[in-house]
């Protein structure tokens, strides 16, 4: 995804101290903000791309990927709850591998920055049950009841 940042208006909070990152962009907020030598106070981090993929079932999304790119994003947006192409971007099967075996144990590493997690009841992209058991370890949690991936109804 792309350029989707005026779908979260009403969970970004602004400020030049802020990072946040939507889905995949998740993943990359937090490498980001763990690398960063500049000030960061809060990371949101709205529907995180969180997965309990076992490796049979990563293979199956790379190989459907592979086959048709076109469909397999079609499919995805279609599950996530927005089926509008204006937000995605090009990607290559390398992200999708990353995506889904991202280790998310790095947020320890974490310090002094307050962490936001946004999450969807009814997201059918991530495991939401498993991040909010995860994350609440780490971060203030928003479980958005009846919410799909892009945290709408």
């Amino acid at each position: 995804m792309c350029n989707e940042k005026e779908l979260f208006k009403e969970y970004l909070e602004g400020g030049e101290f802020v990072v946040a990152g939507f889905s995949k962009g998740t993943q990359d907020a937090l490498l980001y903000a763990l690398n960063s030598k500049t000030r960061i106070d809060k990371l949101q981090l709205l529907s995180p791309a969180f997965f309990d993929y076992n490796d049979k079932l990563i293979e199956l999304n790379i190989k459907a990927f592979m086959q048709n790119k076109e469909r397999y994003i079609k499919n995805f947006l279609k599950k996530a709850g927005l089926e509008d192409f204006r937000y995605v971007c090009d990607c290559d099967v390398d992200e999708l591998k990353r995506l889904f075996t991202f280790d998310w144990e790095i947020i320890k590493e974490l310090k002094n920055i307050k962490i936001e997690v946004f999450l969807g009841e009814y997201d059918r992209i991530s495991a939401s049950k498993k991040a909010y058991e995860f994350f609440k370890q780490y971060a203030d949690v928003y479980f958005i009841k009846k919410a799909n991936h892009f945290l709408r109804s």
